[in-house]
């Protein structure tokens, strides 16, 4: 991956999560961070 393509994507990821925290508020932001929390965790059960 080059430094374009990844400053580009992380751009896009940045600009998706302002929208989706003025629109929509915060609480399922929240709610998406813990499940990735947990499935991180649950990988890392099975590594």
């Amino acid at each position: 991956m080059t430094d374009t393509i990844a400053l580009a994507l992380g751009a896009l990821i940045l600009s998706a999560i302002a929208v989706d925290v003025v629109f929509f508020g915060t609480d399922h932001l929240l709610f998406l961070a813990r499940k990735i929390m947990d499935l991180i965790e649950w990988m890392a059960f099975w590594r």
